[in-house]
């Protein structure tokens, strides 16, 4: 049994899951969301994007060979998110329990695992890239 191929299935599978199951709430404008992004004063026009960039991320990880660009864009996403938490709304959002706050730190985990499994995919593309730089 492949065990690095099933913690890369369940890595990708629990980041876009997780990520696409939020839009409903961002793109409908539920009230926690209003309230979270209004506490960050970046209503609505951060709920919307913060919501398409966890789309576009969600669906690059879903495919095998784009997985690291959509972790790297998830990762971004919720740094912010987790930055957020400890800085202006706290751990616990309107009495969650800090349920927000634990998904955004899964996410964030999953992005990790799915970089690291994919170290070589895009390490090579960096490693491309910087040779080019250096010969211009």
């Amino acid at each position: 049994m492949n065990y690095q191929l099933i913690i890369f299935w369940v890595a990708r599978l629990a980041a876009a899951i997780i990520m696409l199951q939020t839009l409903y709430f961002k793109f409908t404008g539920q009230p926690e969301s209003i309230y979270i992004f209004s506490k960050l004063g970046v209503e609505p026009w951060g709920r919307y994007g913060s919501g398409v960039v966890e789309l576009i991320a969600s669906i690059l990880i879903l495919i095998r060979s784009t997985s690291w660009i959509g972790a790297g864009l998830g990762l971004g996403v919720m740094l912010g998110a987790i930055v957020s938490h400890l800085t202006v709304l706290g751990v616990e959002v309107q009495n969650d329990g800090g349920y927000l706050f634990v998904l955004a730190l899964v996410v964030a985990i999953s992005c990790l695992t799915i970089l690291f499994i994919t170290r070589h995919d895009w390490m090579l593309i960096l490693n491309q890239w910087r040779q080019r730089t250096l010969h211009s």
